[in-house]
């Protein structure tokens, strides 16, 4: 049963998930160093299948069965997590830990969008149209005018975290397909698909057997797994379970802050002052827009 009003261990909740995300920019930062980015991503998900399968077993369920409901467990794998995690990898090659994760803020805007294209039941208005305007503002103030008018590798790294953000939006619209599943079975299913997705390619493109990281790109890989990806979905579950995915939500304003602090604290980052100016932006975007889901949901009532 939903809590209607949330206690202080649900924002405890909260605010660990929202730190562990944080954190996992700082950690794919480090991953990709020694290793490469498309087998930061295929191993994280591996490993994190590994984890999550016993735990399904543990509570008594099993993996769907074969049938049409594996179309939306692999787009859900594609959208959710082999594709923006091997997209994130990829940029951060290049790309600060603290930028990445302003980046990724805008993904609830991108949902936005996305809703009113492919959905009948979520309808834009004023207040997430200014949130969406807005957010756009925020994404070009923080790219940049260098990167705006010159094309190099930054824009392109940029970029490729932009479109994971998007990329984690129509996995919000395809998620309402998966509801029906058991949460273990589907968290496990998730992991497996994308590792059938993104595993094959590592092994054939980079070869990992002959590569030589060091401990301590290994170990970001395995907190990486165990962290941000096992961990953060079962938290992601059961803050769901206690209070609902509107106080889920509130996460897109924290994920940036953190981000941004754990990459100035540990990482010595120093990011422009565009950046900051940019977080500001988009986190007003944010509320905007949550202004406007409030507003559509009070309207939506009997």
């Amino acid at each position: 049963m939903q809590n209607l009003t949330p206690a202080f261990k649900d924002y405890a909740l909260l605010i660990l998930l929202a730190a562990i995300f944080g954190l996992s920019f700082i950690f794919t930062n480090i991953g990709v160093q020694q290793i490469p980015p498309l087998s930061v991503a295929a191993f994280r998900l591996f490993i994190a299948f590994l984890i999550t399968y016993p735990l399904m077993r543990l509570a008594g369920q099993s993996l769907p069965a074969a049938g049409s409901i594996w179309i939306p467990v692999f787009l859900s794998g594609l959208f959710g997590n082999a594709l923006p995690f091997a997209l994130v990898s990829w940029g951060q090659v290049k790309v600060e830990a603290g930028l990445a994760a302003i980046f990724m803020a805008v993904m609830p805007l991108a949902t936005i969008l996305l809703a009113q294209l492919l959905t009948s039941d979520e309808r834009i208005n004023r207040w997430k149209m200014a949130g969406v305007l807005l957010g756009f503002l925020g994404i070009i103030v923080l790219m940049g005018k260098q990167s705006l008018t010159s094309i190099g590798d930054e824009l392109f790294r940029q970029l490729a975290i932009l479109i994971a953000a998007i990329s984690y939006a129509v996995n919000a619209i395809i998620t309402r397909k998966l509801t029906s599943l058991p949460r273990y079975s589907m968290v496990a299913a998730l992991m497996l698909a994308a590792s059938v997705l993104l595993l094959p390619a590592s092994l054939i493109i980079d070869q990992p057997w002959s590569l030589t990281p060091g401990i301590k790109s290994m170990a970001a890989v395995l907190v990486l797994a165990i962290g941000s990806t096992a961990i953060a979905t079962l938290l992601i579950l059961t803050i769901i379970d206690r209070c609902g995915a509107t106080f889920l939500s509130q996460i897109n304003f924290l994920v940036p802050l953190f981000g941004v602090l754990f990459g100035t604290v540990l990482l010595s980052e120093r990011l422009s002052a565009n950046a900051y100016i940019a977080l500001a932006i988009i986190l007003v975007a944010l509320a905007l827009s949550r202004r406007g889901q409030n507003q559509s949901a009070s309207t939506q009532r009997p």
